[in-house]
């Protein structure tokens, strides 16, 4: 890039090589793994217990493995690392599709985190919020909309394969996706994601210091009042998304009437995407991180309030609401709070704790089922928690060396 602060349009090819980038580490994504579920605990003679157990083991090995291969995107070019991610996710892929054994099941769930939610997910992030500046906020809400576009296609995708070639077919299959269709594609993109330069102003929300190391960043007591705010959503939706049949048998839905919901979840996801970005280049990311918040705060009151079937379509709404909102702000956060040059560093820490929520989330929540926990004590619970870290959040000041 020659321009140190280029419009969306003038980015476009960036914009594009971050958005497939996301899109493509759907086959690492919950959503996605979640349609196997049933073969797999049939096929290796797994208890729901094991095989969550087993995921979130796998789950938690990723979050440790990106902590130090995030800074990958600091060091290497795009290209590099994006071959990097997307050949261990697709030999995760081909693990999973060919293990004989619940041992290389794991081991195929471990790659496919790291390749797909991790490193993917982390390289177009970073990608997009370092090469842009006054157009942070919107340039980050387009890269995120790869995920809905996956979220869409990947899961139904994937029940097609399992009804014409099996379920292990639809993993071979998704390794052959990413590797002749995905790989080649973004290997030509790479080439317009260099680096804009260093001295490019990291934000318009008013001066911010610029180039703290991930030692300093660590040191500054505000990343770790913003912290709980940028997981709250990823921990919440991951949790709702895992034991999303429990939640509607409790509440006396159906299934078809939860998976109607999740139009709405997708549709607020969407939308809160487009808008928050243009909130995130007016107000700044720290001012919008917790009023992302507010709408999921509200769904989850609804959910612990209230039982009627319309309930879930408020709740699920909402919570999208706040996970597009959340992708945008977070994702503008760190860039804005301390500048670019080390920013694959710094995120590779909050792209492993949001990782190590994932993994915790459908163990915890589990165990609440499993202790007794009534679905309005749960929402409540959730709604209180999201609370405090909004109010977290918001006490946090500018960093100081």
């Amino acid at each position: 890039m020659t321009n140190a602060d280029p419009s969306p349009w003038q980015g476009r090819w960036i914009i594009a090589f971050s958005l497939l980038a996301l899109a493509s580490s759907g086959f690492g994504q919950t959503f996605f793994i979640a349609v196997f579920g049933a073969e797999l605990r049939t096929a290796f003679a797994l208890s729901h217990t094991a095989y969550g157990t087993l995921y979130s083991l796998a789950t938690l090995g990723a979050a440790g493995l990106l902590w130090r291969a995030g800074v990958w995107t600091d060091v290497w070019p795009p290209r590099r690392v994006v071959t990097v991610a997307v050949g261990i996710l697709a030999l995760g892929c081909m693990l999973i599709g060919l293990a004989p054994h619940a041992a290389l099941l794991g081991l195929g769930f471990l790659l496919i985190r790291f390749g797909g939610q991790g490193l993917l997910t982390h390289l177009a992030i970073t990608t997009a919020g370092r090469a842009f500046s006054a157009h942070r906020g919107k340039a980050i809400a387009l890269t995120a909309t790869g995920a809905p576009l996956a979220e869409a296609c990947l899961p139904a995708l994937a029940v097609v394969l399992i009804g014409i070639v099996g379920w292990r077919g639809a993993w071979l299959l998704g390794a052959a996706l990413l590797l002749f269709g995905a790989l080649p594609l973004l290997g030509r993109l790479a080439r317009h994601a260099d680096r804009p330069p260093s001295g490019a102003p990291a934000t318009t929300a008013g001066p911010v210091p610029r180039d703290f190391t991930r030692a300093e960043a660590l040191r500054d007591p505000g990343l770790y009042l913003l912290l709980p705010a940028a997981l709250a959503t990823p921990f919440v939706v991951t949790a709702v998304l895992f034991h999303q049949a429990a939640l509607a048998a409790a509440r006396g839905w159906s299934l078809e009437q939860v998976a109607a919901a999740f139009s709405g979840f997708a549709a607020g996801h969407l939308g809160a995407l487009l808008v928050t970005g243009l909130v995130v280049d007016r107000l700044g990311a720290r001012s919008t991180l917790p009023l992302a918040l507010l709408p999921m705060i509200a769904g989850l009151t609804i959910l612990a309030a209230a039982t009627a079937p319309w309930v879930a379509f408020a709740y699920l709404g909402l919570t999208g609401m706040t996970l597009g909102g959340i992708v945008t702000a977070g994702g503008a956060l760190w860039a804005e709070r301390y500048g670019v040059r080390h920013l694959g560093a710094i995120r590779a820490v909050t792209q492993a704790a949001m990782v190590l929520a994932t993994a915790v989330a459908p163990l915890g929540v589990g165990l609440l089922l499993d202790g007794g926990w009534s679905v309005a004590a749960i929402g409540g619970g959730l709604a209180l928690g999201t609370a405090l870290a909004a109010l977290l959040a918001a006490c946090a000041r500018p960093p100081v060396r």
